[in-house]
């Protein structure tokens, strides 16, 4: 049996979701925006998981909206901030370690006559504030999804209207304060793919930059995944209400891995070791391919990420560690669940160096 260690891509479906997503489909079918009593009963399951959301994440019930993704959540945005605040221009400045669908809106803002631009960041992957006031919107992570360091946005958002892409954090960390419009997605924390949140501050300047419909709702993007939502909110409360018992012990974990992986001969160790995400960790082994080390650890019981190999589409490394300044070959992300223990760590450690030592043996290395 396979021990799964990629959360950061997709946490398994959570007990308090599973409970309530079969009772959900049965019962939430129904537009919510009619009139007859099947609708009602949609409508009232829609009202509280936006409450229930909105009470997990702490903010207004009437700051959050459900879209079909979290990239589609981000997409809105970080294009809504852009128009609402075009008076003031059309510079978008983001870190150059955000993920790859703020990068995708920054050049569709860019193709359609906007200003896009990156912000450098350290050699732990935190972003630099300088320049950051020459921005009509900042586009800053709240924590990055390949290597875990956490990003000081509240001091950032101080110099612009700015947006946060929250989908690595949320649930797993308290929103930190100052931004006006984030995302999350609801896969990450143990909710059902297909569930995005887009959360904009009440006052902050905003449109849909997107054409509309008939919803009542300016930032609706058409009829909400009901069952998947109140499922997805079942989920964030859980792991909210679990975090103070889960966070310290993946964080033990986590330095457990990072201490035992860096002893691997040519290995790098990538992120900030202390102010990250308690469950992500991301090494770097020269002369080894992503690939081949994700290969090498599945067909040994283990499925890991390669945040940084090339792939067949694009052929090019992660922009995450190489504005970084990081190792971009070889890389490998590994990410706990909430079950993950100790037991599954350290089978980790004792297949990474084997498997580390076949793959350059192989490289006739």
């Amino acid at each position: 049996m396979s021990t799964y260690l990629d959360s950061a891509s997709g946490e398994p479906l959570h007990p308090a979701a599973r409970a309530v997503l079969e009772q959900a489909l049965e019962a939430g079918y129904a537009d919510p925006r009619r009139l007859h009593g099947a609708a009602r009963n949609a409508r009232i399951m829609l009202d509280n998981a936006r409450s229930a959301t909105a009470e997990a994440l702490g903010v207004r019930p009437d700051e959050v909206t459900f879209t079909p993704s979290g990239t589609h959540a981000v997409h809105l945005g970080v294009l809504g901030l852009l128009v609402g605040n075009a008076r003031a221009g059309h510079r978008l400045l983001a870190s150059a370690v955000e993920h790859a669908s703020v990068m995708h809106a920054g050049q569709w803002h860019h193709d359609h006559g906007g200003s896009f631009d990156t912000l450098p960041v350290d050699e732990l992957g935190r972003v630099q504030a300088e320049g950051a006031a020459a921005a009509t919107v900042l586009a800053v992570q709240s924590a990055n999804h390949e290597v875990g360091t956490l990003q000081p946005v509240t001091g950032l958002a101080a110099h612009a209207p700015l947006f946060m892409d929250a989908c690595a954090s949320a649930g797993r960390l308290p929103l930190p304060e100052g931004w006006s419009a984030a995302a999350a997605s609801a896969h990450k924390w143990g909710g059902p793919a297909g569930v995005g949140v887009l959360l904009v501050r009440k006052g902050s300047r905003w449109r849909n930059p997107f054409p509309g419909d008939d919803r009542v709702d300016e930032r609706s993007t058409g009829m909400e995944n009901v069952a998947g939502a109140l499922a997805a909110a079942a989920a964030l409360q859980a792991v909210v209400a679990e975090r103070d018992q889960v966070n310290p012990r993946q964080h033990a974990l986590i330095d457990r891995l990072r201490a035992g992986v860096a002893a691997i001969p040519d290995t790098e160790v990538v992120g900030d070791p202390v102010d990250r995400l308690p469950h992500l960790v991301t090494f770097s082994f020269l002369y080894v391919d992503g690939e081949s080390i994700v290969g090498e650890l599945d067909r040994r019981g283990f499925a890991v990420a390669s945040g940084s190999a090339c792939t067949a589409s694009t052929l090019e490394p992660s922009h995450v560690l190489t504005a970084m300044g990081a190792l971009t070959h070889g890389n490998l992300r590994v990410s706990l669940g909430r079950e993950t223990t100790e037991a599954d760590v350290d089978r980790l450690l004792a297949a990474l160096p084997e498997a580390v030592a076949k793959i350059r043996q192989d490289a006739g290395l």
